[in-house]
Order: structure tokens, then sequence, then C-alpha cells
């Protein structure tokens, strides 16, 4: 993409654009004097940035060149199951949780290669923790799989039974996990801003918390989503 057209992919002026590109804050380079991005790595830099966007930020973000009918159907809802959810989750080190989320997924008889959406969640954090200062953790490959590998999107759930190190940017201990395994970049952003929107619910972290049972926290999940689509 050119300046113009990454203005209008991130719903932005160009001249702000242009300024955030001049400034090292957005991931292109100039070819002949003129900059050019890829969309992964663009993707990738929204990831970073949403943990601060506003409610409605998220919003825009989560229904950008979506159908309206899209856009007010359940979406994180859709992707998870009891079989893809764990209370609590037997791990106690950061490799294990990234293990043990994958034979979860394996579990929505979606992914057919367990081996290569590891190796792609590992790579993932190899570049950045996906750990926030809440207690969460998305870890998620950085580019889709392919259809060999995984058929439709997934999103698992687990908890472990106490917080364990994860890369936080405050040093806090991570418990609450999402892996997020969509089929397209499009899917895999309006995912990551709807759990976002879930997590800005005051209280919604702490009921998640309490949950016992994967059936607990599925119905936390479909009450708060059906909240936030009214």
């Amino acid at each position: 993409m050119d300046l113009e057209q990454l203005a209008a992919y991130l719903h932005r002026d160009v001249r702000e654009v242009s300024k955030l590109a001049n400034r090292g804050y957005l991931p292109g380079k100039k070819v002949g004097g003129e900059w050019r991005f890829t969309s992964s790595e663009i993707n990738h830099w929204i990831e970073t940035q949403m943990h601060a966007y506003t409610e409605e930020e998220l919003t825009a973000l989560e229904r950008r060149g979506t159908a309206t009918c899209l856009a007010t159907e359940p979406l994180v809802c859709s992707m998870l199951s009891e079989g893809t959810t764990a209370i609590p989750l037997r791990a106690s080190t950061k490799a294990s949780v990234l293990r043990e989320l994958v034979k979860l997924a394996e579990q929505s008889w979606q992914v057919y290669d367990a081996d290569a959406l590891l190796v792609a969640v590992k790579h993932r954090e190899e570049l950045g923790t996906t750990a926030l200062e809440s207690g969460v953790a998305i870890p998620h490959p950085h580019r889709p799989l392919s259809e060999k590998a995984q058929a439709d999107s997934i999103i698992v759930f687990a908890r472990t039974a106490g917080g364990i190190p994860f890369g936080a940017p405050d040093g806090g201990l991570t418990d609450l996990f999402f892996l997020v395994s969509c089929r397209d970049s499009r899917t895999h952003l309006r995912v990551l801003a709807r759990l976002s929107r879930m997590m800005l619910r005051i209280g919604f972290l702490d009921e998640l918390r309490s949950t016992e049972t994967p059936a607990d926290a599925l119905a936390l999940f479909e009450r708060t989503e059906r909240d936030l689509l009214e």
C-alpha cells in the first residue's frame, strides 16, 4: 500500500498517516522515495495499538469493511465452545500454556496440523508478547494458517489456577488466555476488537476469573457479547 491507500485502510487523513510514517511510528519503507506498507505489518501494528483504543475506536475497527448484518452478530461465541475451553488449564509455564492451548484447539476439529499452529503461535510470541497488563494474553499466529492446516476460525479460552510469567509489559502475571486463530486478517482484527470491547466492560474480567466451569464461562461470554450488540 502507498500512503493514500494506507490512509483509506486506517480511516485516517493522509497527512496524519504521512506524519506517523515519517516519525517512525508506522512499519514501512521507502521505495524510490515513496512510502510502501504491507498489510500484514500494518495489521500487526494495529494489534499493538489496540490496548489503548476507546470503545468507539474498537467498534469502528470491528465494523470496518463489514456488512451491517455481520457486525451485529455474535462473533466470539460463534468460534468458542465448551470443548475449546478449560478451567483450570493445567499448565505453569509459557511453553506449557501454548502447548495446552493448541491441544484444546484440536478439540474444535478445525485444526488439521497442530504442530503448524504451535510453531505459528510460538513465532508470534517471539515477535513480541501478546500478554496485556490486565492479566490477559491473546496468543495467535502472525499470519493466517493455510487451508491445509486449519479449516474455520477458532477461539480457545483457558484460565490457569494461578498467574504465570507470560511477558506482560508491567511484569505482572497472566492467568486468562485466548488463543485466536482466524482464516483471514479481517476476521482476526474483528475478533481482537470484539474481545477488547468485552474486556472494557466493568467487572467482566473479575467475573471471568470467578467462573468455575467451561459452561459458566461460555454463559458469561454469551451474556456480555449480547449486551454489546444491543
